[in-house]
């Protein structure tokens, strides 16, 4: 079963955290949260994330990052060594939900469960108006032909 390592800027990380212990606490006992403060270096931050890779012991980790190109990416980026180790970056709730409900997959189907989990968690729900055209009239009566006699 591969663990979970989310490093992300401050307060995202353990927020995140939070909400997987609360939807799935059967499956967050290998998850760790890694918040990067805004006065963390990259080198700080690497540091940090051998030690929590450290903690999760031998296994393979998925490490779930918040923006591409940020201090949190690349810093998992050079902490993640060997094939054990992948890292993803736009972590979002669904994607999170994803990886730990499929923790137990080999870790490239995890890295695929888990960018199909963020991308299919981010949807439109609700199409604005086109501009510039009417609405039709829309009446409070009960009876529309009350007003008619």
């Amino acid at each position: 079963m591969a663990a979970l390592l989310l490093v992300a800027h401050a307060p995202l990380a353990s927020a995140l955290q939070a909400v997987a212990r609360h939807a799935f606490p059967e499956c967050s006992g290998n998850l760790v949260a890694l918040d990067v403060a805004p006065d963390m270096s990259t080198e700080q931050v690497e540091e940090a994330t051998r030690r929590a890779l450290e903690t999760l012991g031998p296994g393979e980790i998925l490490i779930l990052v918040d923006v591409f190109g940020a201090t949190p990416f690349n810093a998992a980026l050079k902490a993640a060594e060997g094939s054990r180790v992948r890292v993803v970056a736009g972590v979002n709730v669904p994607m999170l939900w994803r990886s730990l409900c499929y923790a137990d997959e080999p870790l490239q189907d995890l890295v695929a469960r888990a960018v199909d989990g963020g991308k299919h968690g981010v949807l439109q729900v609700v199409e604005p108006r086109r501009q510039n055209q009417s609405s039709p009239p829309v009446s409070h009566d009960q009876d529309p032909n009350q007003h008619q006699q």
